[in-house]
């Protein structure tokens, strides 16, 4: 029997958040606020996401990102955020929402996954702990 130490860095980050948001859904603490149906993800956005679990997606990528380094609300604005096109005018960088980002963090932080540091939110044991075990599950089954 091979002992596989696996982390969150070796799967691919698509396959990962995709299971990680399903395992977000089962999660009573995280789940949309009712203006969440209704809202773009940013200014840079002309339209609402099309996908109806995009709240838990989004939920997903965040823990992923707090998985690598500590991050605030600012610096993952910036992450979430595009370009806006604005007509004839040169496309302009705008960050994308605060609030729904703001909204997440706490939600994560009390279901467990995160916690607040002088250097912004980091990732939990607990989250830590849910992200290797989700990474190795996803190895496991790649090499059966």
């Amino acid at each position: 029997m091979v002992i596989l130490m696996v982390s969150a860095a070796d799967v691919d980050a698509n396959v990962l958040i995709e299971r990680l948001a399903e395992v977000l859904k089962k999660e009573e603490s995280i789940a949309p606020p009712e203006w969440a149906k209704f809202v773009k993800t940013g200014v840079h956005k002309e339209r609402v996401p099309e996908q109806k679990d995009w709240w838990y997606i989004r939920a997903a990528s965040v823990m992923r990102k707090l998985y690598f380094r500590p991050y605030g609300v600012s610096r993952l604005r910036r992450v979430y955020g595009g370009r806006k096109n604005r007509g004839y005018k040169p496309e302009k960088y705008y960050p994308g929402s605060g609030n729904i980002v703001r909204k997440i963090l706490q939600q994560l932080e009390k279901a467990g996954y995160a916690e607040k540091t002088p250097k912004g939110r980091v990732l939990s044991s607990k989250g830590r702990a849910l992200l290797d075990k989700l990474a190795k599950e996803l190895v496991v089954s790649q090499h059966n």
